[in-house]
């Protein structure tokens, strides 16, 4: 499928094993969370432009390389999608940070906005939305739904573990959109988990039930 990068780097799959691990704390839990963001973002961010610049090192000129084009925007999904945040930081420290929060209607079973609250400058930004989990793809859709009436379009999604409905839904909703992903697992089951998955990524990184 068009967009869609599922990383296979050595480092990622051994972190992912142990999230994956029900026998895992909070604490390594959002630890490796974060580590596993840091790593994902430097392949997400490959295609940034760069321009050539001379820097006056203690021994002469260099020709090197410096970031040139939009900057950049994390748009974590609440609340899971918290988890990621320091990791991107980390490596993209100047990134600014905007938050969208959803809730899944009881009734009708789709995510209902609650919350938006995003840096003013966000349309001149290329935007990276954060969310642990890719399961039916309905709270990606609409988050980057409400980005997108907001007149942001230069969107990447970045997730951990992703099942095969999710990325499905969300490519048809928004073909546009690259998804990238840490995991592509097996299915979803009868209660929308991810299978093998990690269990509820927020209970995880939270320790909440």
């Amino acid at each position: 499928m068009d967009n869609v990068f599922i990383f296979n780097h050595p480092l990622i799959q051994h972190k992912l094993s142990i999230m994956r691990d029900k026998n895992t704390n909070s604490k390594e839990f959002r630890e490796l969370v974060s580590e596993v963001a840091m790593l994902m973002a430097y392949e997400v961010t490959r295609d940034l432009q760069t321009c050539e610049v001379d820097v006056e090192t203690p021994v002469g000129i260099a020709h090197c390389q410096q970031l040139s084009g939009k900057k950049l925007a994390i748009v974590p999904i609440l609340r899971a999608g918290l988890g990621m945040v320091d990791g991107w930081l980390k490596l993209v420290p100047l990134a600014k940070v905007g938050h969208i929060g959803l809730y899944r209607d009881p009734e009708t079973m789709k995510p209902v906005e609650y919350y938006c609250k995003l840096p003013d400058d966000i349309q001149n930004r290329d935007v990276i939305v954060l969310d642990p989990m890719l399961a039916t793809g309905g709270s990606a859709v609409a988050a980057i739904d409400a980005l997108k009436a907001r007149g942001i379009h230069n969107l990447k999604f970045n997730c951990i573990i992703s099942a095969p409905e999710g990325i499905k839904v969300l490519h048809e909703a928004h073909p546009d959109v690259p998804i990238f992903c840490g995991a592509r697992d097996e299915k979803l089951n009868e209660h929308a988990y991810i299978v093998p998955g990690l269990g509820d990524a927020g209970d995880r990184l939270f320790g909440t039930k």
